[in-house]
């Protein structure tokens, strides 16, 4: 048995690992690369001996890359979760369109494609994956908590050995999706390592910030500029600000909130947000029990989507113009594309405005510059000077942090032979690989940035 990291291995983004076994090889996700990981799109290995793709999720850094795997004459089984598999299309249509420029029709012929190709599998149970007449594993897709559809991958070999994926671990305690629980086995364990090196602020805390936020944003004026991923990130969002206005304002407050939109300006958000109403079944607890008490935490009164881009750079010249409050949650998360560039080049030098960075900005994009602080970003061509109010809340990260990564690893009721450390940056992976090694979680730890002293081998 062989892992090859064609992805993912020193950076966050462009996911992508194959499996080899003596029966055959499995590729897990084939993501796009961001920022400054930007890397060619081709695919640099052969991909006609590979027997299936298992995708974890839709987000675009694990799938991003799948037009090219089918234009390099991948045609094996892709697997995957039904929400996954509803969501695919609809994110690939959308990025095809915008990094390709192709007409809808073209778009259609390579979703048709990959649609013919998806076995879409329920959580919780087994799938034998063949070559010929040999089985080369067994999989199961378990609940990763990251977005709709999520899941970490569980790969039993013939020889009885379990190689588990991670994919991308959501937080604990959020309440519009469960928990992830633990593998009851890895032997090898490829995991995650985004946030291996900080502690998010608290589930609990995070609404609360947001409406101290959204306070101080009213007594001001001005916009508040949400960057968010259309998947998951929006409907967190959504969510606590339904939840704000439902249950945490007095009557004076509620009078004053009333007078503030809330834009969803992002027409792939809103798809998105219908398929997680859609999909309640795969809702946590909390967000269930909102539902049985009649209320809709994800299609609530105040709550106005934009879907014409006539109307999205209307409402942006309106904003620009007359400094009302209104708070608008656009894409992309890390402000390097969509909608959310126009509200930035506008309303940035603006005193009076707030950005809140409620996600991951990886390096060398436009947010993580706001991030770290930038007193002038180029938009456009255009030198814009930053005025605004940049402010980021960990809370809505739909990773887990250093703290959930571990529980997850000490939830394993044997310690695995193996730890291999992906999906984050070089201080990011040493400082989770470190945590590892110190509390004995597994014989060897392997990180893709380096092989490191004492146990760690490359």
């Amino acid at each position: 048995m062989h892992i090859t990291h064609y992805g993912a291995k020193t950076g966050v983004t462009g996911s992508c690992h194959q499996l080899t076994t003596e029966n055959g090889k499995l590729l897990i996700d084939c993501g796009l690369f961001q920022g400054e990981e930007v890397c060619p799109l081709d695919i640099e290995f052969d991909v006609h001996d590979i027997d299936t793709l298992i995708l974890t999720h839709a987000h675009i850094d694990h799938i991003g890359r799948l037009p090219w795997l089918l234009a390099a004459g991948f045609q094996a089984p892709i697997y995957c979760t039904l929400a996954t598999a509803k969501l695919v299309p609809m994110m690939l249509d959308d990025a095809l369109r915008l990094q390709l420029g192709l007409k809808r029709k073209d778009r259609q012929r390579v979703l048709k494609l990959i649609e013919s190709l998806t076995v879409p599998v329920n959580y919780h149970t087994w799938h034998t994956v063949s070559h010929q007449r040999s089985v080369v594993a067994d999989i199961r897709f378990q609940p990763a908590g990251h977005i709709l559809g999520s899941a970490y991958v569980e790969v039993k070999l013939p020889t009885k050995e379990v190689i588990v994926f991670s994919g991308d671990l959501g937080p604990n305690n959020t309440p519009l999706l469960p928990d992830p629980e633990p593998p009851a086995r890895a032997d090898v364990l490829v995991i995650e390592s985004t946030y291996g090196d900080g502690v998010h602020e608290s589930i609990e805390h995070r609404a609360q910030r947001l409406k101290t936020l959204i306070k101080r944003s009213l007594e001001d004026g001005g916009v508040i500029l949400i960057p968010a991923f259309s998947v998951g990130r929006t409907q967190e969002l959504l969510f606590d600000i339904e939840a704000i206005i439902a249950t945490q304002l007095n009557d004076l407050e509620r009078r004053e909130w009333s007078k503030i939109p809330i834009i969803l300006d992002s027409p792939m958000a809103a798809k998105v947000t219908d398929h997680y109403r859609e999909f309640k079944a795969l809702w946590g607890e909390e967000a269930k029990t909102r539902l049985e008490a009649g209320r809709h935490p994800l299609a609530f009164e105040q709550c106005v989507t934009i879907d014409s881009h006539g109307d999205h750079q209307a409402l942006v010249n309106r904003l620009q113009q007359t400094g009302e409050p209104a708070i608008v949650v656009a894409a992309s998360g890390m402000c390097n594309g969509g909608r959310i560039l126009n509200y930035l080049e506008a309303l940035l030098p603006d005193a009076r405005t707030d950005v809140i960075l409620a996600g991951y900005q990886a390096k060398g994009t436009l947010g993580r510059k706001l991030q770290k602080g930038a007193k002038r970003v180029e938009i456009g061509n255009q030198n814009i000077k930053v005025s605004a109010h940049i402010h980021t809340m960990s809370g809505y990260s739909a990773h887990a942090d250093k703290n959930e990564l571990l529980q997850f690893i000490e939830g394993i009721p044997t310690k695995p032979k193996e730890i291999r450390i992906v999906h984050g940056d070089k201080e990011a992976q040493e400082a989770l690989a470190g945590e590892i090694e110190q509390r004995g979680l597994a014989e060897r730890v392997v990180m893709g940035v380096r092989a490191g002293p004492g146990k760690r081998r490359p």
